[in-house]
């Protein structure tokens, strides 16, 4: 089965992702699109090749885009506070979706996709949190699965970006767009729910953008006692450079230096450092995109869930409580459904 993919919001992630699913994944094709700029929506479509005697259609609006005979399964890459309104809809049709990350940016809009979700009696939503297939992270995870080094007791965490947006970027969003990567991939990789969040605030980066406290560091406790302690510095400018390592009772993993190879010459060595995220994770988004298709084709569902999204949303809630009171807060959070199970 060919999965006819309609794909919302066609901005720099969305656009991404159609030169993925249309010129390097199997068993996906873009049949519609849609944008609050129509004329990018359109520009876009323009040059995508169509599917049989179909061109790929423009919708005005994302409802419309959902009721399309022609579109099987929803991608939504629109920016955040749409994400709730656009996957409950394509719920409400029966159309699997893959969200960007936020499912929602509010715990509560989160909640109201579950409710939706588990109404309709099956799962549909897959949340893209690529760093799940990361080839790095997924060892890290089976060296901890493998329990040759000890039961985990902390984890060192490092996202560092070159700069940011000129305009609209804020401290929480070094919580809500930067840390939440951190936060799903924890509770991955220790298979625990984050308890409390604490925010530090070191000395200011000179060349941080007015307004923006950066650095920041995060801390979380899991809650099976496992501290993780997450440097966020959003303007480093040398590079797009994410770092992890776990420490056990018996022994550490660390992610590798991701760079290709190293080089010597003229007494120095030195390896390089990726441009920014999607040149450290194309990988890791080929493979999350690639699986999803795949369920969708089967049927089935697979990757993060929308209780994953919840989860992810309910610890930013605590982390930015935290940010403005510099107090450790605890997440607030019901027990997972059963539907959610692991």
């Amino acid at each position: 089965m060919d999965v006819r993919v309609g794909v919302i919001g066609v901005g720099m992630i969305g656009q991404d992702h159609i030169r993925r699913i249309t010129q390097v994944l199997t068993g996906g094709s873009v049949t519609a699109v849609n944008d609050v700029d129509t004329a990018r929506a359109g520009q876009v479509a323009a040059v995508l090749p169509g599917v049989g005697q179909h061109r790929v259609s423009v919708h005005a609006t994302a409802q419309d885009l959902i009721a399309d005979g022609n579109v099987d399964a929803v991608l939504v890459a629109s920016w955040g506070p749409a994400h709730e309104e656009q996957v409950v809809a394509a719920i409400g049709a029966g159309k699997p979706v893959f969200c960007e990350k936020p499912l929602a940016p509010a715990s509560d809009a989160c909640l109201r996709i579950m409710e939706a979700e588990m109404a309709a009696g099956r799962r549909l939503v897959q949340v893209g949190f690529m760093r799940r297939y990361d080839a790095g992270y997924r060892a890290m995870k089976a060296a901890l699965d493998d329990s040759g080094i000890g039961a985990p007791l902390l984890m060192h965490c490092a996202h560092r970006n070159p700069s940011v947006p000129d305009y609209g970027f804020t401290t929480d969003m070094i919580i809500s767009d930067s840390a939440v990567h951190e936060m799903d991939i924890v509770r991955w990789l220790f298979g625990e729910e984050i308890v409390a969040a604490t925010v530090l605030t070191p000395r200011r980066a000179g060349q941080a953008p007015d307004g923006l406290q950066d650095p920041l560091i995060l801390l979380l406790e899991m809650a099976n006692g496992v501290l993780v302690d997450d440097e966020l510095f959003v303007s480093a400018r040398y590079g797009y450079d994410v770092r992890g390592e776990v420490v056990c009772e018996t022994g550490t993993v660390a992610l590798a230096d991701v760079s290709e190879v190293t080089v010597r010459a003229q007494n120095r060595y030195g390896g390089r450092v990726p441009v920014d995220w999607r040149d450290r994770f194309i990988r890791a988004y080929d493979a999350e995109l690639q699986e999803w298709l795949n369920a969708v084709a089967a049927g089935s569902a697979a990757g993060p869930s929308s209780w994953d999204g919840y989860a992810a949303a309910a610890v930013t809630d605590a982390a930015l409580e935290a940010l403005r009171t510099g107090q450790r807060t605890a997440v607030s959070m019901p027990e997972r459904p059963e539907f959610y199970a692991k």
